[in-house]
């Protein structure tokens, strides 16, 4: 931090001025768009040729892009992302890496959609006590969200299958001779093997069309 005296017992704070201004941003795939995240960075401005996207979930950080600009970063750089959970989203790993970035390699961090998460205001020990606790609850809030997802679509899905929606492909649709064969190795005409073989099926998989077919006629 520099400090510019204006008088006695008097002294003006400053930002200290970042070396190389990088930028990073995460879509969890390949099909999100991420200009919502590059007009952000663009506005600070970050250099495009500083911009690093990584197009991946935030589960872990083994992401090319974002190992790639660790080894880019040099003490006093600036990082911005747009939000944290743009980081990651594994509590335990989020607080790890901020912490890679600004004890190990002395890098600044600055996340535009919350400005207390800012590690160029208050260097001194409180400054970075409130960045610290910041931090560690909106780490944990993006965690929970992400496993609150997962119950809510694992729910979701049983509550489907309670009622009777299927999922996965629609299976193919049976032969046009499958109900004659059926009828055949039901009544003990022919064996499975040959059930299956007429119907052009494996014989596990004419099995279990069988089993689906005669609950439809119990219906």
């Amino acid at each position: 931090m520099r400090y510019d005296r204006k008088g006695p017992g008097e002294r003006k704070e400053e930002r200290a001025i970042a070396k190389t201004i990088y930028g990073y941003i995460r879509v969890s795939c390949k099909d999100q768009n991420e200009d919502r995240q590059r007009i952000a960075l663009g506005e600070v401005p970050v250099p495009e040729k500083n911009i690093y996207i990584d197009k991946r979930s935030g589960k872990d950080f083994d992401r090319p892009q974002y190992r790639k600009l660790l080894r880019r970063l040099r003490p006093n750089d600036l990082l911005y992302i747009k939000s944290i959970d743009r980081l990651g989203r594994n509590y335990r790993e989020i607080l790890e890496q901020w912490r890679l970035l600004t004890r190990e390699k002395q890098v600044d961090i600055a996340v535009l959609d919350m400005p207390l998460l800012d590690t160029r205001r208050g260097k001194d020990l409180m400054g970075t006590f409130l960045a610290d606790v910041v931090l560690q609850v909106l780490s944990f809030v993006a965690e929970n969200e992400r496993a609150n997802i997962r119950q809510r679509q694992a729910e979701g899905i049983a509550a489907a299958k309670a009622r009777g929606v299927r999922f996965g492909r629609p299976p193919r649709p049976l032969p046009e001779n499958f109900t004659a064969v059926y009828l055949c190795w039901k009544t003990g005409q022919i064996t499975g093997t040959a059930a299956a073989a007429a119907c052009g099926m494996p014989l596990a998989t004419f099995r279990y069309r069988a089993e689906l077919y005669e609950k439809t006629l119990l219906l």
